[in-house]
């Protein structure tokens, strides 16, 4: 495959998944606001349709649950869920940008984990992407904070940390030749189990035909959205699919201010334009002013 229609398959692969990521976070708000589910609900209904689409597929190829690699399954699981509880609290709270674009600062957490915990060497040029995404935070969250919002802001913000740590023990588990359905699995067989405790103890709601269609919406959405994002990365470009993801981010915006009618301050566009940038950047490898050279005298 050449690389030109390569890049244009993981485009498109990645569009769907953005999309699609739009539609479940669009219908967790509505859902929320319209029949007070709270996040533990939501997260259970949205993992326990993945959870039977993917064991089923599974058994369906025969493939093998049985994995050496269960304690880092678990912690992924459990860090996994918990990130996923509370970014849906700050979907629910917050506006919708806001609380999608909180998810996105797994990419900053998980420099910070991968230099705390792996001991990895970060760059000057990663540093700065770094206080360049945490100065993005700030401005984001400043007017949640301002408007009595601290506990959602919060809650998002400890969500891309956690999340952070989760892509952690993804890479970890790649690494270890675990395959991705795999991963995905005993996340959402976790996530089943972690929610509804959640949801025991802080409240079920009587399931109706309208809230059905909804939480049925926001499993197939949320499914869609996972398989289009994996093919993305396993068929495209990988910075021209990381930057793509970050659409998730406009698409929310623009839905909110469609459908939700929800306005943001310029902090917060301000905020959310520099976290994307940050996320972005922190995906190039610099060039240095050698390889520039080099590069050149090639290409005469």
């Amino acid at each position: 495959m050449d690389t030109a229609k390569k890049d244009v398959l993981g485009s498109g692969w990645m569009l769907v998944a953005a999309v699609c990521f739009t539609i479940m976070n669009v219908l967790i708000k509505e859902a929320s606001a319209k029949f007070a589910l709270g996040s533990g609900e939501l997260v259970f209904w949205r993992m326990l349709f993945s959870t039977v689409a993917l064991g089923a597929a599974a058994v369906l190829r025969r493939d093998t649950f049985r994995t050496p690699h269960w304690k880092n399954h678990l912690n992924r699981s459990m860090v996994g869920t918990g990130a996923m509880l509370l970014l849906f609290y700050a979907v629910t709270h917050l506006p919708l940008a806001t609380g999608v674009t909180l998810s996105y600062t797994s990419s900053i957490f998980l420099a910070v984990f991968s230099f705390l915990i792996l001991k990895e060497r970060i760059s000057v040029y990663t540093q700065a992407v770094l206080l360049l995404g945490f100065a993005g935070v700030v401005l984001l969250l400043n007017p949640s904070f301002r408007s009595g919002q601290e506990t959602a802001a919060l809650a998002g913000l400890a969500g891309g940390a956690m999340s952070g740590w989760a892509y952690l023990k993804v890479r970890e588990l790649s690494l270890a030749g675990e395959p991705g359905w795999r991963v995905v699995f005993y996340l959402s067989a976790t996530g089943v189990a972690m929610s509804s405790v959640w949801a025991t103890l802080t409240g079920w709601h009587m399931l109706s035909r309208q809230s059905a269609v909804y939480l049925s919406g926001i499993g197939v959405s949320a499914l869609i959205a996972q398989l289009s994002m994996t093919r993305a990365y396993k068929v495209g470009d990988k910075f021209t699919v990381a930057s793509l993801s970050y659409m998730t981010v406009v698409f929310s915006a623009l839905s909110a201010a469609f459908f939700l009618g929800e306005k943001l301050f310029w902090q917060e566009i301000l905020g959310m334009c520099i976290i994307i940038l940050s996320g972005i950047l922190s995906s190039i490898r610099p060039i240095t002013f050698k390889q520039r050279l080099q590069s050149l005298f090639r290409q005469r």
